[in-house]
């Protein structure tokens, strides 16, 4: 990747940073009205069928961090340190959807050139893989702030916090696969020399 194409693509992730930053509120907004309309036509169906599994993974990460948790379906239930149990819904709106939606707008940036199939597999994969398990951490986080903290403060995590996140993480993450996965575009190299 030549330093034209990192430019731009770390302008694009930028650019995305400074819309969603601006449009924080009505997106969050806007996104409990969709949840709350799919609910009700069952648009869901095919996402919420995601939710248990991943409730029952975060329910893992909880107890690794010492945190008491249980699931069931799509309810995640944590204790507080006085015991007070706290029940959770995760919806197929907080899965992390979106992210996977940033990370395949960021593909098309940031895989532009000709780099070799198997370094743009490899950048794909992991972009998947690493997104996935960020919106696992970030959804054990949501659950962690509201067993220590409490329910208000999670609420304010899921709805603003996990956006940064995932803006945080596609910018660490393309720094990663410039560097050490993509390298240089053979292109830009060949151009160089001639």
């Amino acid at each position: 990747m030549n330093t034209r194409d990192r430019d731009n693509l770390n302008l694009t992730l930028l650019a995305i940073l400074c819309a969603l930053l601006m449009l924080l509120p009505l997106v969050t907004t806007f996104d409990d009205f969709l949840t709350t309309w799919a609910l009700q036509f069952g648009a869901n169906n095919p996402l919420q069928a995601i939710v248990p599994v991943e409730a029952r993974m975060v329910v893992g990460l909880l107890g690794l961090a010492g945190i008491h948790a249980a699931a069931s379906g799509s309810h995640l239930v944590v204790w507080d340190g006085s015991g007070v149990m706290h029940t959770l819904f995760i919806s197929w709106n907080c899965i992390g959807w979106q992210s996977l939606v940033l990370l395949g707008v960021s593909f098309m940036s940031g895989l532009r050139g000709h780099h070799p199939l198997e370094a743009r597999v490899q950048v794909v994969v992991i972009g998947v893989a690493g997104t996935m398990l960020l919106n696992l951490l970030r959804v054990a986080v949501v659950a962690g702030i509201a067993a220590t903290v409490g329910v208000t403060p999670a609420v304010l995590f899921h709805d603003y916090g996990g956006t940064i996140l995932v803006v945080a993480f596609l910018f660490g993450f393309w720094i990663f696969a410039q560097r050490w996965i993509l390298g240089p575009d053979p292109s830009a190299e060949v151009e160089a020399v001639a």
